[in-house]
């Protein structure tokens, strides 16, 4: 079972719908028993950092996915606000503290000179390929003005060209995530939904 995380930052229905053509059981829930008996957690999200932690920490979802995330190692899936969640520090608005869980910030598009926010089809260089063997076109969907530098270099599984190359998902341990929607990139994002979980079965 896989348990989409509802903290009303928007996006669950889309990820539902693409997990259900995979025939892969899931279930839309901020409910803490049910994260928790959960075998897969995937956490979406569009809008702003700092409401979206306001909207974990509310329900208390900030401590349990902590728990259930990097404690118990649960194989997780961060997209888009949910990957940029995952860091330390976002400026959306304004400065705001995040999960803390990969070190790193959360940055805004500055001096592109292109539109903002990155917006549309764009194609991703991959440096990981753990979940992208199985994907045969690189162009996926973006929406976003804020993008992620982690700390860690090592850990960036992809990127994708803005002006300056920037971080389109990242892979550590138990946690993958994307800054692109794959519930949105039609056969390839569904390639990298089949794959994260049919490795973490």
């Amino acid at each position: 079972m896989v348990a989409i995380i509802d903290y009303e930052m928007g996006n669950v229905a889309s990820v539902q719908k693409a997990l259900n053509f995979l025939k892969i059981e899931n279930i839309i829930t901020n409910d803490h028993n049910i994260i928790c008996d959960a075998q897969y957690i995937v956490l979406p999200g569009v809008g702003s950092f700092m409401q979206g932690m306001k909207n974990l920490t509310k329900k208390g979802l900030d401590l349990l996915l902590t728990e259930e995330v990097v404690n118990n190692k649960k194989p997780f899936l961060g997209i888009c606000l949910g990957m940029q969640l995952i860091f330390e520090h976002g400026t959306e608005p304004t400065p705001c503290a995040g999960l803390g869980w990969i070190k790193g910030n959360v940055i805004k598009f500055n001096n592109t000179g292109l539109r903002i926010p990155h917006m549309g089809w764009n194609d991703i260089s991959i440096l990981n390929d753990t979940f992208y063997k199985d994907v045969n076109a690189k162009d996926f969907y973006f929406i976003h003005s804020y993008y992620v530098v982690p700390e860690n270099k090592k850990i960036i599984a992809a990127t994708v060209n803005y002006c300056i190359d920037v971080t389109a998902s990242i892979q550590k341990d138990n946690i993958f995530a994307t800054q692109f929607h794959p519930e949105k990139s039609q056969t390839s994002g569904l390639a990298i939904l089949k794959s994260f979980f049919t490795q973490n079965a």
